[in-house]
C-alpha cells in the first residue's frame, strides 16, 4: 500500500478563493474591507516572517491588515491595553497576537484581552470552550484546518479511533475536541505516555502535533490509517517518519504542503466571517 497524499496546498487555495469572494462582497456592502489586526511584540525573526506572510496573504485576498508592532520591553499591562483598544475598534474585525511573546509578558492574560467575536485565531478560553461544547465560535486555526482537510478527503470519523499526539492549548487539545464532536473516540498521548507505540498502533486517525522530528515511526501505523502530520521541524521534517508511514497508511499529509497552508487559510476565512457577523 502507498498512501494517498492529502494536498493541503490545493485545499487551501480553494478555501482562499472562496474567502476572497466573500471579502469582496463584504467590502461592497460595508464600504470597507475586512480588517485583521496583527500584533507583534519584539523582534523575533521567525515571528516577523510569519506576520509578514500573514499580512501579505491578507492583502492578496481582499483583507486589510492593521500592523501593530511593539518593543520587546512591552509589559503585560501595555499589551493588554493595546489589545483591548483593538477589541473595541469597530474598524477591526479580527485580532492576531503573534506568539510566543517575550518572557516578561503573561501570554494568557494577553490572549484573554481579545474579544471573543474577534478571536479569529481561536486562542481564548471562550473559543476553546465553544470548541469543546460544539457551539458557534472561532476555532484554533490549525485544528480547524485539519478538520477541513479530513472533510475534503471524505474521511469518516464517526466511530473511528483517533489518537492525538500532543496536548498544546492551540493544537493538540482543541483538535481532540473537534474530533470528539464528529463522534470519533479520542485518545490523547503526550510526553508522559508510556506506551506511545501501542496507542498509535490502534489508531484509525493519527494527528501528530508535538514538534519532535519523526517521533511517530512508520512501523507503528495501523494498515489503512489516516495520518495527519501537524509537526514542522528544521529541514522540512514532520513529526511522522513519512516514507515508512506512507507504506502503511491510506492517506497522509506531506510536510510541507499539508497542514501548514490550511492554518493561514482558516485565519483569513474566520476574519471574513467575523466581519460578516458585524453586519448582522
Amino acid at each position: 500500500m502507498t498512501a494517498g497524499i492529502i494536498d493541503g496546498t490545493a485545499v487551501s487555495k480553494q478555501l482562499l478563493a472562496e474567502t476572497a469572494a466573500r471579502a469582496a462582497a463584504f467590502t461592497e456592502k460595508a464600504g470597507r474591507a475586512p480588517c485583521l489586526a496583527t500584533v507583534l511584540v519584539g523582534h523575533d525573526p521567525a515571528s516577523e516572517t510569519y506576520v509578514k506572510m500573514k499580512r501579505n496573504r491578507s492583502r492578496k485576498n481582499g483583507i486589510t491588515s492593521k500592523a501593530v508592532e511593539l518593543p520587546d520591553t512591552t509589559t503585560t499591562e501595555e499589551l493588554v491595553k493595546v489589545i483591548t483598544d483593538l477589541s473595541e475598534d469597530p474598524e477591526v474585525d479580527g485580532i492576531l497576537l503573534q506568539h510566543p511573546v517575550p518572557s516578561q509578558i503573561d501570554e494568557r492574560a494577553a490572549f484573554e484581552a481579545i474579544a471573543p467575536g474577534k478571536d479569529v485565531d481561536g486562542v481564548t478560553m471562550y473559543s476553546f470552550s465553544a470548541m469543546a461544547f460544539d457551539l458557534p465560535g472561532f476555532h484554533s486555526c490549525t485544528p480547524a484546518g485539519i478538520m477541513r482537510l479530513l472533510k475534503a478527503y471524505d474521511v469518516e470519523l464517526s466511530g473511528k479511533h483517533a489518537v492525538v499526539v500532543g496536548r498544546s492549548p492551540i493544537l493538540g487539545k482543541p483538535v481532540g475536541m473537534l474530533l470528539l464532536n464528529e463522534n470519533a473516540t479520542v485518545t490523547y498521548c503526550h510526553s508522559r505516555t508510556t506506551d506511545l507505540a501501542d496507542q498509535v498502533a490502534q489508531a484509525d486517525v493519527i494527528v501528530a502535533a508535538v514538534g519532535r522530528p519523526e517521533l511517530i515511526k512508520g512501523e507503528w501505523i495501523k494498515p489503512g490509517a489516516v495520518v495527519i502530520d501537524a509537526g514542522y521541524n528544521p529541514g522540512n521534517v514532520g513529526d511522522v517518519e513519512r516514507q515508512a508511514a506512507a507504506e502503511k497508511a491510506s492517506l497522509i499529509t506531506p510536510v510541507p504542503g499539508g497542514v501548514g497552508p490550511m492554518t493561514i487559510a482558516m485565519l483569513l476565512e474566520q476574519t471574513v466571517r467575523a466581519a460578516e457577523a458585524s453586519l448582522a
